[in-house]
């Protein structure tokens, strides 16, 4: 059997697995989209954990949670008339043929970002009527999430700076308004311009190429590998964190620094 056979035999076992479970499973049963969505959430969540750390074998498990999630909901989808795993699969096929015109068809392109620009072109092509730049926009999304999709957005509608240094004058001038509220003393004007101050340092991060779920993960992760540090080594010689004096922490903070740690 060759790999496409394998994969298309693992992938109708996965089917006939989930129609034996919806029917003979009690708490299958039970499952609908929406005791569905939470867990599905979650699910991808821990995929990112292992994307974040590098973990190959994590990846390879986690896409397969969400595989069985895509396979139910379809299952769910069929059992109300709705539609199929077969309209599903139809439905990206054409989707990624229609968007992928320099692929599938004669258009030529000379980098990624005339990829991504043309993709937001035909996805508004695509509508039967017009639709708002950013009304795909997932509302439920997390901040930092919505934050970049919402920059992707309106940067494929020619929404975007010019240079990405122009960005620094930006957060700049959003630092400074900051530091105005707070001197002011008005709270929702300062959690206002902070959050201003916050997507404009995310905008920066796309325009680096940089995730900034990603970076400020990786700073989380440091930040708790250098106080896991810290505070094992004052236990270690006999103090409480609550005895000691800032300066004193900070001594042994710049250590932990020494020790790795990037």
């Amino acid at each position: 059997m060759n790999e496409t056979d394998q994969r298309l035999e693992e992938f109708r076992r996965l089917l006939e697995i989930m129609d034996k479970l919806r029917e003979k499973c009690p708490w299958d049963r039970e499952q609908t989209y929406e005791s569905l969505r939470k867990l599905t959430i979650e699910e991808t969540y821990e995929l990112a954990d292992g994307i974040i750390s590098g973990d190959d074998e994590a990846i390879r498990d986690e896409l397969g949670d969400l595989m069985l999630h895509i396979v139910f909901y379809a299952k769910i989808g069929s059992e109300r008339g709705t539609f199929t795993i077969t309209d599903v699969l139809k439905g990206i096929n054409s989707k990624l043929i229609y968007r992928h015109p320099h692929v599938f068809g004669n258009i030529n392109v000379n980098n990624s970002e005339e990829v991504k620009k043309n993709w937001e072109r035909l996805k508004q092509e695509e509508k039967t009527e017009y639709k708002p730049v950013l009304s795909g926009v997932p509302s439920s999304l997390p901040a930092i999430v919505k934050a970049s999709r919402i920059q992707e957005k309106v940067k494929g509608a020619g929404f975007d700076w010019e240079v990405p240094e122009q960005v620094w004058d930006k957060a700049i001038e959003e630092i400074n308004e900051l530091k105005q509220e707070i001197a002011d003393g008005n709270k929702e004007r300062i959690e206002s311009e902070l959050g201003d101050v916050l997507f404009s340092l995310i905008n920066a991060c796309r325009l680096y190429s940089i995730d900034p779920e990603a970076a400020l993960e990786k700073t989380n992760r440091k930040f708790i590998r250098r106080f896991n540090y810290l505070e094992n080594k004052v236990i270690s010689e006999g103090h409480n964190l609550h005895d000691m004096s800032l300066d004193e922490m900070n001594e042994i903070w710049e250590q932990s620094k020494n020790e790795e740690i990037i």
